[in-house]
């Protein structure tokens, strides 16, 4: 089988990660991938924070939590130690549609590399909030930007489970 067609057939979300740091060229592997992903009129309207910094991945993961509802303790990052975190300039009309492209290009990338991912909701209410204004005040971003999601990336900490059958109703031909 063609290998892309395999890692977009074998690709699952992990929800269980070991705290062993990503490496360095793989995250950059990872990183220039979403940057290539497809964009509304070539307007590269997303932007990837990516965060290895323990302290902030700890703070972003309790603002999740807290957004999320969960209980004190909870990490909805499953104990990824990586985040990049997807945003879109607003003024761009496919800017929910380019970030989402680069969420799955970070995905599909970082499986082809063998690392784990997840997509984490969230974001968008985050950078609504003064706690995620001021992630990108500190960073100098400047404009009005909409946090599409969250790729959580690390190793997997025990095998994934396989893909469920595809539904029978998945593709209409005409």
């Amino acid at each position: 089988m063609n290998e892309t067609l395999k890692v977009l057939e074998t690709r699952r979300s992990c929800r269980n990660f070991k705290p062993d740091m990503v490496k360095a060229e793989d995250l950059d592997a990872i990183i220039k991938a979403g940057t290539y992903a497809a964009t509304g009129m070539g307007k590269q309207s997303p932007i990837i924070i990516c965060v290895t910094d323990k302290t902030l991945r700890d703070e972003i993961s309790e603002e999740n939590r807290k957004i999320g509802g969960w209980q004190e303790g909870f990490d909805p990052f499953y104990g990824a130690p990586v985040i990049l975190i997807v945003l879109a300039d607003k003024e761009v009309p496919t800017h929910v549609y380019d970030g989402s492209l680069v969420m799955g290009n970070l995905m599909n990338a970082a499986e082809s590399l063998g690392v784990a991912s997840i997509w984490i909701h969230r974001a968008k209410e985050e950078f609504e909030s003064d706690f995620g204004k001021e992630i990108l005040k500190k960073l100098g971003i400047k404009g009005d930007y909409e946090g599409i999601g969250h790729c959580a990336l690390g190793y997997a900490a025990e095998p994934l489970s396989k893909a469920a059958d595809r539904k029978s109703d998945y593709v209409y031909r005409i």
